[in-house]
């Protein structure tokens, strides 16, 4: 089965799959919480959602509460956080697991990729960045330090786009 076609609900809850989410375009997704230090990155991520939602693509957030329980709270209070804090338009899924017994069957995929320094396995922190292609292949994975705009990650969406 295709990346893309794995079930991951939309953060309201309603049934989806990852490519529901992505609209079958290259994307960006990315494990998100709403109380880490990371957190400030939704702006950044939002300004790439923006930069090239005309050109196909779209950021994904993905809601995860294994790090340090730095997203507690409900789907609502997670939208309304997202919303009103940082403006967030692009799509978001339901809280999930990344790691662990109960990880997430795209993760179970995601993780397999190595980041920038050549290490695969389970995500490391909030905002670990995963960029895939129209087909849902794992094109590149990002640490949670390296930044949304970033030229290592800008030039591998650009290149998607052409």
């Amino acid at each position: 089965m295709s990346l893309l076609d794995a079930p991951l609900a939309r953060l309201d809850g309603s049934a989806a799959t990852l490519r529901d989410l992505t609209g079958g375009s290259p994307a960006l997704l990315v494990n998100v919480a709403s109380k880490c230090g990371l957190t400030p990155q939704y702006s950044t991520l939002e300004q790439i959602h923006e930069k090239y939602a005309e050109r196909g693509f779209t950021v994904v957030g993905v809601p995860c509460n294994q790090f340090g329980g730095q997203e507690p709270g409900s789907s609502e209070e997670i939208a309304e956080f997202c919303s009103a804090t940082y403006g967030v338009s692009f799509p978001m899924s339901e809280k999930v697991d990344v790691n662990g017994d109960d990880r997430h069957e795209v993760y179970a995929q995601l993780v397999e990729t190595p980041n920038e320094k050549g290490e695969a396995g389970d995500v490391t922190w909030n905002f670990e960045k995963f960029l895939i292609d129209a087909d849902g292949s794992v094109v590149a994975r990002f640490s949670p330090g390296v930044e949304p705009d970033d030229t290592q990650i800008t030039e591998r969406i650009e290149s998607l786009l052409r």
